[in-house]
C-alpha cells in the first residue's frame, strides 16, 4: 500500500489552525511563559520584538517599588450621545473594565524613579485599543495639574488608535485640552517626557504625545496619524517597509531617541537628573550654579546644553 504524504502550510500568526499564543512572538515565532515574559519586560530574548505592556505592568517597570500613587481612578466615561454600533457604548466600557481591570485607558498619579519623584500617565491599549475619550484626557490634565503643583516633571507613555469615535466631537476635544495641560508645564518650566509605545496613532500622536521636550520611543513601534494601509488606500502609492515606525522617525527628526525597553528606566532616571538636579548635589567644583536670566526658561537651558533646542509648533 502506498504511503499518503499530507503537507499542511501555515500561514504567519496561525498557530493549529486557531489565533496566535498572546505569548508568542510575531517575529521569530519563540513561545513563553507568562512568568518569562515579565522577567524579561514582555522583550523576546530571542529577536528583541517589543510585546505589548499593560498600564499598570508598565508602571511597576519604570517606577520604584510601592513609590505608585494614583489620581483620578474613581472617573468613568459617560454617554451622553447614548452611542450604539454593534452594541452599546456603556457595554463596551463595561467589557473592557471587566477585560483589563482599568477604569479608562489612561493610568495617572505619582510616583519615583531611583528616588526622584514624577508625575505619571501611562495608556493601555488593551483598554478599547487605547483610544482618547473625555476620561482620559481629564486624567492626563490631573497629571499635568499634579506637576505643575509639585513642580516634578511629567512623564506619559502612549499606546493609543487615536481618538474614541463612540464620543464622537467630545474626544476630538481632548486633543485640544491635552494640548493646553502641556502648555501650563511649558509656562513654568516644569519638564514633560514623551515615551511613545506601539502603536501610537491619530488624534494622541497629533496632539500631546508630540509635545513632549524630550520625546523617545520603544523599537518598531508604529508612529503616524494614519497607517500605511490607509495611506495606501488614499495615495495610491507603495509605503516605504519602514513607514511611521520608530527608526524612520528618527531618522526624519521626529524623535529624540528610540530606547529599547529594558535601558527605559535608566534613561528616564537620568533626564529625571538633569531636569531636576536635587539642591545638596555637588557641583563638582564647588562652585554655586551659574544664574539664569529672569526670561531664560530651565528646561530650554538644560535641552541647550546638550544642543537639542526645545520643540515649538
Amino acid at each position: 500500500m502506498t504511503p499518503i504524504e499530507v503537507n499542511v502550510e501555515r500561514t504567519a500568526g496561525d498557530e493549529g489552525g486557531g489565533r496566535r499564543h498572546p505569548n508568542t512572538c510575531p517575529s521569530c515565532r519563540s513561545h513563553f511563559r507568562d512568568d518569562e515574559l515579565r522577567h524579561s519586560l514582555r522583550v523576546c530574548a530571542q529577536c528583541g520584538h517589543h510585546f505589548a505592556v499593560g498600564a499598570m505592568e508598565r508602571i511597576e517597570q519604570m517606577l520604584d517599588p510601592g513609590s505608585f500613587v494614583e489620581i483620578g481612578s474613581e472617573l468613568r466615561a459617560a454617554d451622553p450621545l447614548a452611542f450604539v454600533d454593534l452594541k452599546p457604548y456603556t457595554d463596551r466600557l463595561l467589557d473592557a473594565e471587566l477585560a483589563t481591570g482599568l477604569g479608562d485607558s489612561l493610568v495617572a498619579g505619582s510616583g519615583k524613579i531611583v528616588g526622584r519623584p514624577a508625575a505619571v500617565a501611562v495608556m493601555d491599549f488593551a483598554f478599547m485599543g487605547g483610544s482618547m475619550g473625555s476620561v482620559m484626557g481629564e486624567r492626563f490634565c490631573l497629571a499635568a495639574d499634579l506637576a505643575v503643583a509639585r513642580r516634578i516633571p511629567l512623564i506619559s507613555v502612549t499606546a493609543s488608535g487615536g481618538a474614541r469615535m463612540q464620543e464622537n466631537i467630545l474626544a476630538l476635544m481632548q486633543m485640544a485640552k491635552t494640548v493646553g495641560a502641556v502648555d501650563s508645564l511649558r509656562e513654568i518650566g516644569v519638564p514633560y517626557i514623551s515615551v511613545l509605545a506601539h502603536p501610537t496613532t491619530g488624534g494622541v500622536i497629533a496632539s500631546f504625545a508630540s509635545l513632549g521636550d524630550v520625546v523617545v520611543a520603544e523599537p518598531g513601534a508604529l508612529l503616524s496619524f494614519a497607517g500605511p494601509r490607509v495611506v495606501e488606500q488614499t495615495t495610491g502609492e507603495k509605503t516605504a517597509p519602514d513607514f511611521g515606525r520608530s527608526e524612520s522617525n528618527l531618522r526624519l527628526g521626529q524623535l529624540d531617541a528610540v530606547v529599547p525597553r529594558r535601558e527605559l528606566r535608566g534613561e528616564l532616571a537620568k533626564l529625571l537628573v538633569l531636569f531636576s538636579p536635587a539642591e545638596d548635589e555637588p557641583t563638582g567644583d564647588n562652585e554655586p550654579l551659574p544664574q539664569t536670566g529672569s526670561d531664560e526658561n530651565p528646561v530650554d537651558r538644560v535641552l541647550g546644553m546638550f544642543g537639542l533646542g526645545r520643540k515649538r509648533g
